[in-house]
């Protein structure tokens, strides 16, 4: 039985250790917060500290890109990290991120790096407004970003940025991009072994509600879209001798796809492959990691997933919907937390859109407030 260290201990670590079982995989996870090895499932049992962990594993991995530098240098010191701490520290550093698309000529948004008032006038004067300033570090899930729409609200945007900057680590930084006119956002889930296999899941068309991913949608592709993006894919994980799963969030302008950002692990937009393809993520990235044989990554069937966010329970009811399935996380309810997520999936595109409409009757507004409007675009236009 292969050992598997994974660094953090949220539902990713957790839907790893459920994809690890079959493979005769044990998987465990590190809580960064108590600094203490876990069983992911079952936190409560603990089996010592990060110096046994990494002694115990055959091979480690991460959950998040937000690792404690030292703590990536002693698992990478031990020759078991996969992807690198380079590529995990790349995918939680935009100016890290940037600097390897433009090696990796791969399309993205024109962009300036902000440190202080004359970087952030250089900005303006350079880009056309709007446009969208990211922190550098520990920015996720809409957090840590501010748009500039009018030359009227520059004062009050830097001096909120300023404020920002000055209570912040040394280290921390503000990327200016020019925000993109796009069609929609899709992003491609992608897994290289370590004798350099490929396998990309279909491009994923994803909606996001308040700056939080709420739904996605695998479903068949426009082919070349598909090629560009496998493309990118191919480009950033040679690059990097990537191994794992890696994602790529892309904004579709008509033909084109421009990279707006990378994570270097699992993520929320391929949470569909769990009911809609042979191989889920989890398992292909454990079989990547490990040096397995990869699995198919071919869309078995239309498929889409809706997150849970700040609910702790969802009607019974849902569960009638045929291919219909509940992940939850385990977490305590808290206000705009990810506490789980529903696949639905349906034998035609037409077939899942009616299963959205029909769950969206039966989810509370309040906290789906734009799964009913999305379903019924995506029915209309089936």
């Amino acid at each position: 039985m292969k050992k598997v260290l994974v660094l953090g201990a949220g539902q990713l670590a957790r839907m790893m250790e459920l994809a690890g079982t079959p493979l005769n995989l044990d998987v465990k996870a590190f809580d960064v917060r108590s600094l203490k090895v876990v069983q992911p499932i079952s936190p409560e049992h603990e089996y010592g500290n990060l110096a046994q962990g990494i002694a115990n594993a055959d091979v480690i991995t991460a959950e998040f890109e937000h690792v404690a530098h030292d703590t990536l240098s002693e698992c990478e010191a031990s020759s078991k990290l996969y992807p690198s701490s380079n590529a995990i520290k790349i995918g939680g550093d935009r100016r890290l991120e940037k600097s390897l698309l433009e090696s990796c000529q791969a399309a993205n948004a024109k962009h300036y790096f902000v440190n202080n008032k004359a970087d952030f006038d250089q900005a303006i004067s350079a880009l056309s407004l709007p446009i969208i300033f990211k922190s550098a570090l520990e920015g996720y899930d809409g957090k840590g970003q501010w748009r500039l729409k009018t030359p009227e609200d520059a004062e009050a945007v830097w001096l909120d940025m300023a404020k920002f900057l000055a209570d912040a680590k040394d280290t921390q930084s503000i990327v200016a991009e020019q925000m993109v006119p796009f069609d929609r956002e899709v992003s491609l889930v992608g897994v290289r072994r370590k004798n350099g296999d490929i396998a990309v899941y279909p491009l994923t068309e994803n909606h996001h509600t308040q700056g939080i991913l709420s739904v996605s949608v695998a479903a068949p592709v426009n082919e070349t879209l598909q090629k560009q993006a496998g493309e990118v894919f191919k480009a950033l994980t040679e690059e990097l001798n990537y191994v794992g799963v890696l994602a790529i969030e892309f904004f579709q302008v008509g033909e084109t796809l421009l990279v707006n950002e990378i994570a270097p692990r699992v993520h929320n937009s391929g949470h569909w492959t769990q009911q809609g393809a042979d191989t889920c993520q989890f398992e292909n990235h454990l079989r990547a990691i490990c040096d397995l044989p990869l699995g198919s990554t071919s869309l078995v069937r239309p498929t889409a997933m809706i997150n849970i966010i700040g609910e702790d329970e969802v009607s019974n009811d849902v569960l009638a919907i045929p291919s219909v399935t509940i992940h939850w996380y385990n977490k305590g309810k808290r206000a705009g937390r990810k506490m789980g997520h529903i696949n639905v999936s349906g034998e035609s595109e037409l077939i899942l859109a009616q299963r959205l409409v029909q769950l969206a009757t039966l989810l509370p507004a309040s906290a789906f407030p734009d799964l009913a409007e999305f379903a019924q675009s995506y029915l209309a236009n089936k």
